[in-house]
């Protein structure tokens, strides 16, 4: 009479002794027949002992026998089976856990070692371990915390019976298929079963600097997000801009507009200049209408000389024409003329009046802010002008 308990980290059979147990081998059977044990976790470890499991609340008082399922809470614990008398002698045995009044519910316990003779007499051995000793191997080297629950979960995913030598109790209802997991079970303040924990193992040192990279890019656009110099961390810059630099001073918008035209239609191209001299800045940004036109200009025009100058084309990192229309819900490109080029969005109100033009001073409306928190937010204002920031390091995804 064996049963397949398949497990979050490999599959384990075991034998029952029918013949020597037969309450607590009915109790467990038909407990795996109606899916009692699937998700249970596996929510004691103690290494070089036991591991514990059978109880769906993991809670470690949770859990009721068969009976209490056919008969009421009355009989949610039945008596301990002492004869024949069945040492804990050797690793891979499973056994009912005592409730402390010698009864026994759902839960049980599988031994992680050999000769555990100080649980005989308080907790009753129904059958051993045929295979899958591997799997007790990882559960007994697990890392657990303090009061020896897994740090990453450990779950029963599913019970096979291979052979029931017991009928059915009148009035047991099996279930057509497996029931999903509860909300309970599924809301774990520990790592999730599923979750890859060593997914740099194999990787190499080249493979592991880009995730790392990755990673640093990832947290610095957060930052920038809580700091207000984006709009949102996910967001990301339009694929149909260009970033043009090393321009020769004496270039003009109606230039490189005439220039890149021959690629498609252009929306807006607009070389940067000094606020105050009106000089040109020697960077400028060309909007396509079409991204696939901005791409064919991109390959093309790279290093080639203008007003003999080479000049250098780049796909714009750029975000400070992307209006965010709130947590969630993407952003937009804002309209060029006289519409402000940069609109940023605060938590409070989600529209901060911090908008300006090309041509203009950055000015700050009216707000009810203190004195030092505008001086910073100004600041932050002409570091997001585009003549300081033009090219990001970090690639925004």
């Amino acid at each position: 009479m064996s049963v397949i308990i398949e497990t979050s980290i490999g599959d384990i059979t075991v034998d029952l002794y029918t013949d020597e147990r037969p309450r607590c081998c009915l109790n467990f059977l038909k407990l795996c027949k109606i899916k009692y044990y699937n998700f249970s976790l596996f929510h004691t470890v103690q290494r070089d002992l036991v591991a514990q499991t059978g109880d769906p609340t993991a809670t470690r008082r949770g859990g009721k026998s068969i009976f209490a399922i056919m008969y009421g809470e009355q009989a949610r614990f039945f008596e301990m089976e002492v004869s024949p008398r069945i040492k804990h002698t050797r690793k891979g045995l499973i056994s009912m856990v005592n409730n402390g009044s010698d009864m026994h519910g759902s839960q049980f316990f599988l031994t992680l070692a050999d000769s555990l003779d100080y649980l005989d007499g308080k907790h009753t051995v129904f059958g051993e371990v045929a295979e899958g000793f591997d799997v007790l191997e990882k559960i007994n080297n697990t890392f657990c915390d303090e009061g020896n629950r897994p740090f990453q979960d450990i779950r029963i995913y599913h019970t096979i019976i291979l052979e029931d030598p017991y009928d059915d109790p009148d009035g047991l209802e099996v279930p057509s298929m497996s029931p999903g997991p509860t909300e309970e079970m599924l809301n774990s303040d520990h790592i999730a079963c599923d979750a890859n924990i060593d997914e740099d193992k194999d990787k190499t040192e080249e493979e592991l600097a880009e995730v790392m990279a990755e990673k640093e890019a990832k947290a610095n656009t957060q930052i920038l997000e809580m700091v207000g110099d984006l709009p949102d961390a996910d967001v990301a810059p339009p694929e149909n801009v260009l970033f043009i630099c090393k321009l020769n001073p004496v270039t003009t918008s109606e230039d490189l507009e005439i220039i890149f035209s021959r690629f498609g239609p252009i929306v807006s191209c607009d070389v940067i200049k000094d606020s105050k001299t009106g000089e040109s800045l020697q960077y400028a940004f060309i909007e396509f209408g079409n991204p696939d036109h901005c791409e064919s200009a991109y390959f093309k025009m790279d290093n080639v000389l203008i007003d003999d100058r080479r000049i250098h084309v780049d796909f714009s990192q750029s975000v400070s024409k992307l209006k965010w229309k709130g947590k969630g819900k993407g952003v937009e490109i804002m309209s060029t003329g006289d519409a402000p080029i940069y609109v940023l969005r605060t938590n409070k109100d989600k529209m901060n009046d911090m908008t300006w033009c090309m041509n203009t001073t950055p000015t700050l409306t009216k707000t009810r802010t203190p004195k030092t928190r505008r001086k910073r937010m100004l600041q932050k204002v002409k570091i997001e002008i585009i003549t300081k920031r033009v090219t990001w390091k970090t690639q925004i995804d």
